[in-house]
Formats: structure tokens, C-alpha cells, sequence
């Protein structure tokens, strides 16, 4: 249970961490401001925390047995599903992340704009699979913790989680988007 819980306390703060990381990164944006301090600041402690997160998360799929008869009640066990593969889909994504301004340069001078776009999609697909994996992570780790009991509590907090965290995938989408088309799209 030590196991669980500790991933139940780093998934929260890599929520946190992404949050802010989110934040920072619509405030650059929209303003054009980048500073390379802030950003290292909200960027390497969400690295660190989701490493972290993800090492226990294996761990418990694997050494724990979480991981086993998903098929049995596949209604109820539709969040996990999806929890599990969202989980899987952001090392991969986040891999083009970080290479996604230098690449996104590198298409736009090049004239490459099918690679442009490309990695347009495949930035918002990491902001989706992001935002799926918190928002149905959240209440998982509160009833972990036993911070939430109550069935009904849970569900405000998954309707609650699900709202701010879409809304700031939409405003992030925007913002990141239209940031970059001002810097590589001159038409």
C-alpha cells in the first residue's frame, strides 16, 4: 500500500506541476515573453515528479497485480483502460515535445509544411492525452489517499478536475497554436 500511495501523492503533484507548467507556458505565448529560468522552473520538478510517478505506476501494474483481468468488468474498469493507455501515450509524445519549437523552426524554414502541420497535431494530441490522463487520475489518487470516501464527492470532483482541466487544454491549445503560426507562419 506504501507503493500506491506514494504514486497517489506524486500523481497529484505532477497535476499540480503540469498545471502550472500549462500556465506558465499560455502566459509566454500570449505575451511573448520567454524566460528560460521560469521555464526551467515549472518544467524540471514536472519531469522529475512524472518519472517518478511513472516508476511507480509500473511497479504497481507490475509487482502489485494491479495490472491483471482489466477484461472481467470492462464497464467499470473503462477509466483504467484508458488511464493505462493515456499513461503510455505521454512518454512517446513527450519525446516530440520537447523537440516540437526546434522542429517546428526547422519545417517552417525549410518550407516543410506538411511536417509543420504534422507536429501541430501531434502537440495538441499530447495536450489531449495529458489532460485525459489528470483528469481521470485525480479522484483515483484522492480515493487512494483517502482523501474522498463518498461516491457522490467523487463525482463532483471528477466533473470539477474534468472542467478545469479541459478549459485549460482549450486555452493552452489556442495559445501555443496561435504563438507559433506568429512565429512561423508568414504568409
Amino acid at each position: 500500500m506504501i507503493l500506491k500511495k506514494t504514486n497517489a501523492v506524486l500523481g497529484l503533484l505532477s497535476s499540480i506541476a503540469v498545471v502550472l507548467h500549462m500556465v506558465y507556458n499560455c502566459f509566454s505565448y500570449f505575451t511573448f515573453y520567454y524566460n528560460p529560468a521560469l521555464k526551467l522552473a515549472t518544467s524540471v520538478p514536472l519531469m522529475v515528479l512524472v518519472c517518478a510517478h511513472a516508476i511507480c505506476g509500473m511497479c504497481s501494474v507490475f509487482l502489485l497485480g494491479d495490472g491483471t483481468r482489466l477484461d472481467l468488468y470492462p464497464q467499470k474498469n473503462k477509466k483504467t483502460i484508458i488511464q493505462r493507455i493515456s499513461a503510455a501515450l505521454i512518454f512517446p509524445l513527450l519525446i516530440v515535445h520537447l523537440k516540437t519549437f526546434e522542429a517546428m523552426r526547422s519545417c517552417s524554414e525549410s518550407g516543410i509544411w506538411i511536417g509543420f502541420a504534422m507536429l501541430l497535431v501531434l502537440q495538441l494530441l499530447f495536450y489531449v492525452v495529458i489532460t485525459v490522463h489528470t483528469s481521470i487520475s485525480f479522484s483515483k489518487a484522492c480515493i487512494t489517499l483517502g482523501l474522498l470516501t463518498d461516491e457522490k464527492k467523487v463525482r463532483m470532483t471528477d466533473r470539477i478536475i474534468w472542467c478545469i482541466m479541459t478549459v485549460l487544454l482549450l486555452v493552452t491549445a489556442f495559445a501555443v497554436v496561435k504563438g507559433q503560426f506568429a512565429m512561423f507562419v508568414h504568409l
